[in-house]
């Protein structure tokens, strides 16, 4: 069982790797090697292979890929059903015949103090992949302000998404890479929590909704990939400029007493011309104060 265990463990951690780098190589091996093992209840809750070869269905575009991963995950979930039937038989026939030992001390009463009331077992949730649980408070504070982002502008009932699973997962994800619930693991939580309610890029919460952006892919993404559209452009333009900058730093310039200064009023400058629009229109002048250290550039 040990030796399952360990090579169906290994088998899902290459499937994680596959979903995040977007690649499918070496995919169909590693779902036929699972269709031959013997794979068991046990197994499917401790190795999380189930949420392994599902991540991978969604992402994959290869229909053998895909036709692969869904038959081994219609043949686990037939393992959650019998589970759950096979509970739910032994509730009832414990319900429907109660112990011998009881119906004798009812019969002949004693001096031994009753015994409480047993409590039934709280029934397993057979969703599939399962939703991750915590106990610890931390986390489920974190799971609880990630739903509250996803349903910003209410979203999600349009879609039809459940928020809870969804954001139980994100942070799952997020506590497996960062291993603790650190300054780090919050930061992150707080940057996707911010990223998701951002009422000029509601792109990325409809597609963290969707499933276009899968969870483990949202708790990965750098503050760059999450951006919207337009901060990305403006992180450009400023990118450009500062090359410009650098540029004409390297490249010197040439003194002149023709420009005035229009902080200190001196003539004591260096401008710099650069070609930086098509080659048909003029070039743009950069001028530097000598004495103030004053920039402005025309063209």
């Amino acid at each position: 069982m040990m030796g399952n265990e360990e090579e169906i463990a290994r088998i899902a951690r290459r499937l994680d790797k596959m979903v995040t780098k977007k690649s499918a190589e070496g995919a169909m091996d590693l779902l036929r090697e699972l269709k031959v093992m013997p794979v068991t209840l046990h197994l499917l809750q401790s190795t999380r292979i189930g949420m392994s070869v599902n991540a991978l269905r969604k992402q994959s575009s290869d229909e053998e890929v895909i036709a692969l991963s869904k038959s081994l995950i219609k043949s686990w979930k037939k393992l959650l059903d019998t589970s759950d039937s096979k509970a739910g038989e032994r509730r009832n026939t414990s319900l429907a015949s109660p112990p011998a030992k009881a119906t004798s001390e009812a019969k002949a009463p004693s001096c031994k103090r009753p015994e409480p009331p047993r409590t039934l077992p709280t029934p397993r949730m057979t969703t599939f992949p399962p939703t991750p649980i915590s106990c610890d408070a931390v986390r489920n504070k974190c799971r609880q302000m990630l739903a509250e982002a996803l349903q910003t502008d209410q979203d999600h009932v349009a879609i039809g998404a459940d928020c809870q699973h969804l954001s139980a997962q994100i942070e799952e994800f997020i506590f497996r890479d960062v291993g603790s619930t650190d300054i780090k693991y919050k930061n992150r939580v707080r940057s996707r929590i911010s990223n998701l309610k951002d009422a000029k890029n509601p792109g990325l919460r409809r597609s963290v909704l969707r499933g276009t952006i899968e969870p483990q892919r949202i708790a990965e993404m750098t503050s760059e990939e999450m951006a919207s559209d337009e901060l990305k452009e403006i992180r450009k333009a400023m990118t450009r400029e500062a090359i410009r900058e650098h540029q004409m730093a390297r490249m010197g310039g040439t003194h002149t007493d023709l420009f005035t200064c229009n902080r200190c009023r001196r003539k004591n400058c260096t401008y710099t011309q650069v070609q930086t629009r098509s080659s048909d229109e003029p070039m743009t002048t950069f001028v530097v104060c000598n004495e103030c250290g004053n920039r402005w550039k025309f063209c």
